[in-house]
């Protein structure tokens, strides 16, 4: 039976790890507690996915405006797909913003400590030579609590109240031109696809080499990361990444969409 109980309470970091191998994920396909999602395009679960894995459409977690439903909802939707509070969940998918996308609706209802991201996914997989199937799981409903993490998502004042802190870094996830266009001020530019050690295998840089690309973003030991790009997407994946080597972060989940649209925030072009 779900039983949906709101409790606050602050993100931690994360308690399993971020980044795991296919070698890890073939080790613990059976494990009981480990749930495999696959949050690519449903087409393509279709048409195989790593044995075991259930589909999650990443635009079933969002309203109006690009931004998240609430809470309670998405321990529904992820409670539907078989997470319960002692449940490892291990994403993957076609994209790595959607996964990140994923990963953010997770840490928002307090269990983003409990969720890795399977590196490379299905591409690396299936590169491998490692078994995909088109049966579709069998899913008992979990019991997923929700504890709020008021550390993971912001909003334009939070943003607009921190433009000139010192002990906050504003990083814009999207392309050079969207930069130029015109960004917060005092954001940096970084590009999602630096996290990568290429764009074909999607497999994750070392964590050494992920902390370098945010010091040379400008990010300072002690200071708190604010990721946005257009909507939300692109940010959730650096906050990921962010959140994966140890910098605290937040998304900006309304972004660019949210902060170009409102006639007092001040904007660089």
């Amino acid at each position: 039976m779900l039983t949906i109980v709101l409790a606050a309470a602050l993100a931690t970091a994360p308690a399993a790890d971020p980044i795991v191998s296919t070698d890890w994920l073939q080790a613990h396909l059976t494990d009981r507690n480990v749930r495999i999602v696959d949050v690519g395009d449903n087409g393509a679960f279709g048409n195989g996915h790593i044995a075991g894995a259930v589909h999650v459409d990443h635009m079933a977690t969002i309203g109006d405006g690009h931004k998240l439903l609430p809470l309670d909802q998405l321990a529904k939707l992820w409670a539907k797909a078989g997470v319960s509070d002692d449940t490892r969940v291990v994403l993957y998918g076609d994209s790595p913003m959607t996964t990140g996308w994923m990963y953010m609706t997770l840490a928002a209802i307090g269990h983003g400590d409990q969720v890795s991201m399977l590196d490379g996914g299905i591409r690396v997989w299936e590169s491998e030579k490692r078994e995909v199937s088109k049966t579709v799981a069998a899913v008992t409903p979990g019991t997923l609590t929700v504890r709020a993490a008021p550390d993971v998502m912001v909003d334009a004042d939070y943003v607009r109240a921190r433009l000139e802190s010192p002990n906050t870094r504003i990083l814009d996830v999207r392309t050079t031109g969207e930069f130029s266009s015109g960004h917060l001020p005092g954001a940096t530019l970084i590009l999602w696809q630096s996290l990568f050690v290429d764009t074909r295998s999607m497999k994750f840089k070392p964590r050494e080499e992920m902390q370098a690309l945010l010091s040379a973003a400008g990010v300072k030991t002690g200071q708190e990361v604010i990721t946005y790009c257009a909507v939300g997407m692109r940010a959730s994946l650096m906050y990921f990444a962010a959140r994966a080597v140890g910098v605290p972060a937040r998304v900006y989940v309304g972004s660019w969409q949210d902060w170009s649209h409102d006639s007092k925030n001040p904007i660089v072009r």
